[in-house]
């Protein structure tokens, strides 16, 4: 279930936020809330909006119409003491590349009113935290995509924030970056920071507690990712899944995709997703296949996943659904 609006442990409430530019709708009417402590995920096609909800969420885009408050404060009318409780980490990673991984941190540091012994505690917990300390002399145009996004994380955290915005902080960089990544998020979590990230990768979003998904500039989906996978919209009555290994997969799919009572199948890794009629048995299939010449059939029973949930959800707004 989604957060319960009137929930005082709700650190992130949105109620009809709109965003218009002169005669183009960028957010139209999102309402959402996310609970202290959650990893929220925002999903959506390029240009859908989730950017502008971001920065209109941190107070630097005033919206168009709606309401909304982080950590119980407006972000309009109290911007400016909202701002203490945030940290943001945009696509481009707002560093200055010609200074280094050291003095990147010590101007953050500075900027948000660390000195003296504060400003080394912090200093030391952050390079320790993103594993920095061989890079302190290095300057930031100089890093990798791994170890920018690390040094960006850090000055986005210096003022140890209670809720921490990430815009699509895994774009472009290698996975092993991206596991690292995802394990400081689990660990921020579990201390009670509140993480509001965008990304386009399903993996990711199944690690979310709760996920959103913003199209065409409304939001279709809201909620926690199993109870989402149980939405009649994406079980469709007289339906169930099945995940098909076989040989040739994708001479494979060509074949089924022509099955009566077939009405979704996709490749996934090595195997395929299937979405039939219940009338259509195993044994069908395998029959189909063979015919086609393609052997090694293993067929099983799966759940839907979010890219299932969500290729369903904008097939229903594709024919004229809300």
């Amino acid at each position: 279930m989604a957060a319960d609006p009137s929930d005082p442990d709700v650190m992130i409430r949105c109620t009809g936020l709109t965003r218009r530019f002169r005669h183009f709708t960028a957010v139209d009417g999102v309402t959402l809330s996310v609970r202290r402590g959650a990893i929220f995920g925002f999903l959506g096609p390029n240009g859908s909006g989730k950017s502008t909800v971001i920065r209109m969420l941190c107070g630097l885009l005033e919206p168009s119409g709606g309401t909304a408050s982080v950590g119980g404060l407006d972000v309009v009318r109290e911007t400016e003491r909202m701002k203490p409780l945030i940290g943001y980490m945009s696509q481009k990673f707002s560093l200055y590349d010609e200074l280094t991984v050291h003095e990147n941190l010590q101007f953050y540091g500075r900027l948000y009113g660390l000195n003296g012994a504060r400003l080394r505690t912090r200093y030391d917990e952050l390079v320790a935290m993103t594993h920095l300390a061989p890079y302190l002399r290095r300057r930031a145009e100089l890093l990798s995509g791994g170890w920018r996004q690390r040094l960006a994380m850090a000055c986005a955290l210096v003022h140890q924030p209670k809720v921490l915005f990430l815009d699509e902080p895994t774009a472009g960089i290698d996975p092993v970056a991206r596991r690292e990544l995802w394990d400081l998020l689990f660990d921020f979590a579990s201390h009670g920071m509140t993480l509001f990230v965008t990304t386009h990768y399903m993996d990711e979003a199944e690690r979310c507690s709760q996920v959103g998904y913003i199209h065409q500039s409304k939001l279709i989906a809201c909620g926690e990712p199993d109870a989402l996978k149980r939405l009649p919209e994406v079980n469709p009555p007289g339906t169930h899944r099945l995940e098909l290994e076989c040989e040739h997969v994708t001479a494979g799919l060509r074949t089924l995709r022509e099955v009566p009572g077939v009405r979704a199948a996709t490749v996934f890794g090595r195997s395929m997703r299937l979405l039939v009629d219940t009338s259509v048995s195993e044994d069908v299939l395998r029959g189909k296949l063979a015919d086609a010449g393609i052997q090694g059939v293993d067929i099983r029973p799966v759940g839907p996943s979010l890219e299932d949930v969500f290729v369903a959800l904008t097939d229903r707004m594709g024919e004229g659904g809300t």
